[in-house]
């Protein structure tokens, strides 16, 4: 089975096991998602959902948040961890989404990437999630887990994952896949714990099932 099979059989599995595989950041808006991507950087979804609810209740839209002393703003994501960075990239993202955007989380790729906070990861989120726009986001399930799979061969650095699986997953399947990637790596190839190859939809055709 060449790689390409290999990520094509992955697919179907992955799609048919986790049929409703979405991001699990909480969002109504672009910008939101924006910021929350970035609270999530060493962090839970899960305690990142909770933390926004009072930053955006405070500070409802791009305007208000550009406008937030960065200091009541790193207040409220301390728990997040790193409040100080991530404060002070959430307060120069918004600024520039207001004062170069015209408020707008910008389509362009390129543009995504020049907002302070914004790596390819997340530019990749945005542009899958919210523009419906090819993408793949290789977080620490994504690379984990292509790597046992046997997709990638010991490749640990984001972009150099990101730029194998352009050659072997099709654009329209990219996004998508990644969510299900963090939800198998969730449930089943799991990190703290001993993977569950025994419960896995993939073990007969991944690299490391049992190891």
């Amino acid at each position: 089975m060449t790689k390409q099979e290999l990520a094509l059989e992955i697919i179907a599995r992955l799609k048919k096991a986790y049929p409703q595989a979405v991001c699990s950041l909480d969002y109504d808006q672009a910008w939101k998602l924006l910021v929350s991507v970035r609270l999530a950087a060493q962090c839970t979804d899960a305690r990142v959902n909770v933390v926004v609810e009072e930053l955006y209740e405070k500070y409802p839209d791009v305007e208000a948040l550009a406008e937030a002393p960065v200091e009541e703003i790193e207040r409220i994501v301390r728990p997040c961890g790193l409040g100080k960075s991530k404060a002070r990239d959430i307060s120069a993202c918004m600024k520039k989404l207001r004062d170069v955007h015209g408020g707008a989380v910008p389509e362009d790729f390129d543009s995504l990437l020049a907002l302070p906070g914004v790596g390819r990861k997340s530019a990749n989120l945005i542009m899958g999630d919210v523009f419906g726009k090819p993408a793949i986001v290789t977080d620490t399930h994504c690379i984990r887990l292509v790597n046992r799979m046997g997709l990638v061969d010991q490749i640990k650095e984001p972009a150099k994952v990101e730029k194998e699986l352009w050659k072997l997953i099709p654009p329209q399947e990219g996004s998508a896949f990644c969510h299900r990637l963090v939800w198998h790596g969730r449930e089943v190839c799991t990190a703290r714990t001993k993977p569950h190859c025994e419960s896995c939809c993939l073990s007969d055709i991944c690299k490391q099932a049992g190891v």
